[in-house]
């Protein structure tokens, strides 16, 4: 069989060592699936993409992807690393958009580039669905604050753009960091939702260029804490805009994530309303660490 090659990034990483760790292999496709999972279990970050190929099929560019536990329809941040991915290593010359084929549909890139070299990635999510909201004082139990340090002017809401979360608003920066998974309460939680992760977001931040601070929490997909979720933010920046948080339709911010685990990540998020849809961008930056073989044995 073949040796695939890997590379190791850093997503929504504005230098080596922040944002989000992600593993892309290539040429996937010659991996049976228990194999593929099995790496992204070796590997051991929030999540592992695989190029399935070199050769555009249907418009764009088949990939896969698995959390340690289970491969996953969509997930933000190996969208922006496996396209920085096949910029560099496939097409080899500036390109203004990559498509990604995924199981959910084909979301694709725009590309930033800079001196011959991207500079920044885009990508165009799913439409957001909204699903049920939730009870404050439940939610609150959830995370171990108290249910009066959730913003009682928004909803707690299940939001998707391919993957659902549930979207909680906090009032402070010192709620946001404090809280902390209840495992009994959350697994008894989401066995009755379709979203499995959630996110709390306040408008105090670290860094006073950025908008919002959020955090992820993702035991359902063996991930307790991500430190930067294109996912997840696409379904906050759907929401930011259906129920106008800024006072508008459209949005234009800077979210920050993961200061809380050490792993400083920036995300650029866009949405606007177009009728009664949502047009929604995550944005970020990607930092390549390593590359290397995977010896097949």
């Amino acid at each position: 069989m073949k040796d695939e090659t890997f590379h190791i990034l850093d997503v929504f990483a504005e230098k080596q060592y922040t944002g989000n760790q992600l593993a892309v292999v290539r040429t996937g496709k010659t991996l049976p699936d228990n194999e593929m999972q099995k790496i992204a279990r070796e590997f051991n970050f929030s999540e592992t993409a695989y190029i399935q190929s070199d050769k555009i099929n249907n418009g764009g560019y088949d990939v896969r992807i698995f959390t340690p536990q289970k491969e996953v329809p969509f997930a933000g941040h190996p969208v922006l690393g496996t396209a920085y991915v096949i910029q560099k290593e496939i097409i080899k010359k500036p390109v203004k958009t990559i498509p990604i084929n995924l199981k959910i549909g084909q979301i694709p890139v725009e590309v930033t580039m800079k001196n011959k070299k991207v500079e920044k990635l885009t990508m165009k999510q799913m439409q957001p669905t909204f699903g049920k909201t939730f009870n404050k004082n439940r939610i609150a139990s959830v995370l171990n604050i108290r249910t009066s340090e959730i913003d009682t002017k928004f909803p707690v809401e299940e939001v998707s753009t391919g993957l659902p979360f549930i979207i909680v608003p906090i009032k402070t920066l010192s709620a946001v960091k404090k809280a902390r998974i209840t495992q009994e309460k959350y697994f008894e939680l989401i066995q009755f939702t379709d979203a499995k992760a959630i996110l709390i977001f306040c408008p105090e931040t670290y860094n006073t260029e950025n908008q919002l601070n959020v955090r992820t929490f993702a035991d359902y997909y063996g991930i307790p804490e991500d430190p930067a979720t294109g996912s997840a933010n696409g379904c906050l920046a759907g929401y930011l805009v259906r129920h106008s948080y800024f006072g508008t339709d459209h949005i234009n911010i800077r979210v920050e994530q993961g200061y809380e685990i050490q792993r400083p990540s920036l995300l650029f998020l866009e949405a606007k309303s177009n009728g009664e849809k949502i047009d929604v961008y995550v944005g970020g930056k990607v930092v390549e660490t390593a590359k290397g073989i995977l010896i097949q044995t």
